[in-house]
């Protein structure tokens, strides 16, 4: 790819807020913090310039954050990628032990799911039949 093609393909800084859902000021951190993969290049005026592969990562990482991922870890999972190929098995275990996190949650939630969904179904019969008095009344 030439410079000229470079240019043309790059975003500035409120581009890929918009695209990946982040504010100026997290893209700013998430520079700060080591979590982008590459350097974030610069105009001769000193803006930012992202290419696709920095938003690519960066919907990545918006995706690990929602997630639960804490900064640490995906500091350390940016700079695995940063040194390149032979420390892929790290990766894969950093990412599994998120992914376990997180199915931990998804079970947690499915299981509050189930007892609010249960409580509903109660209030719900008992408002339809008429017998909404005494749900769980701690005044009675």
């Amino acid at each position: 790819m030439t410079t000229a093609e470079a240019a043309a393909q790059s975003l500035s800084i409120g581009e890929v807020a918009e695209r990946t859902g982040l504010s100026v000021h997290a893209l700013r951190f998430y520079e700060r913090e080591g979590l982008l993969v590459g350097p974030v290049q610069r105009t001769s005026g000193g803006r930012r310039r992202y290419t696709p592969v920095d938003v690519d990562w960066l919907l990545i990482c918006v995706k690990l954050r929602a997630s639960g991922m804490p900064i640490a870890d995906l500091q350390h999972f940016a700079e695995l990628v940063r040194r390149g190929p032979g420390n892929e098995a790290e990766r894969l275990r950093l990412l599994d032990d998120h992914r376990q996190r997180v199915d931990a949650q998804i079970q947690a939630l499915e299981e509050c799911r189930s007892v609010i969904a249960w409580k509903v179904g109660v209030y719900a019969e008992h408002l339809a039949g008429g017998q909404a008095g005494g749900l769980w009344d701690p005044t009675a």
